[in-house]
């Protein structure tokens, strides 16, 4: 479960929230099982942090700092992760069905069973990203960078 202080801390709006990230870079933000839908976090520093299973469904995460964060499993259904930082970012086995990722950096992102279904991920840069098994049906790559990303397995119909 989230850790109740990082989660209150966020609650506080995304300029708290940055400001006590860059007081306190050895932690590691908590905020697994979070119920964050519909949350405005755009510009927010989840860098390294911690969001397994995370619920944000509909939240918005435009230009978002997420890179290494750990996304295993999470509902971001809906999500808007336009011009977000995702570098390394662990979304193995996450929903992002109707996300928009638009001009998004997934560089070497771990998306190994992710629901992409219809999903924007237009200018979206999946430089060497692991899509094995993932659904991309419906999805729109125009434009993505898909150079050295594994597609093995991935269902790509209609994208």
């Amino acid at each position: 479960m989230a850790n109740p202080e990082h989660l209150e801390i966020l609650m506080h709006g995304v300029e708290e929230w940055n400001k006590w990230r860059k007081s306190n870079r050895e932690i590691i933000p908590d905020l697994r099982w979070a119920h964050l839908e519909g949350a405005n976090l755009e510009g927010a520093n989840l860098e390294g942090a911690n969001i397994e299973r995370a619920h944000l469904e509909e939240a918005y995460l435009y230009g978002a700092d997420l890179e290494g964060a750990h996304l295993y499993g999470a509902y971001l259904e809906g999500a808007e992760f336009i011009e977000a930082n995702l570098i390394g970012a662990n979304l193995k086995e996450a929903n992002l069905r109707g996300a928009h990722l638009y001009g998004a950096n997934l560089k070497g992102a771990n998306l190994i069973e992710a629901n992409l279904e219809g999903a924007n991920l237009r200018g979206a840069n999946l430089y060497g990203a692991n899509l094995e098994g993932a659904n991309l049906y419906g999805a729109d790559l125009e434009g993505a960078n898909l150079y050295g990303a594994d597609l093995e397995g991935a269902n790509l119909y209609g994208a």
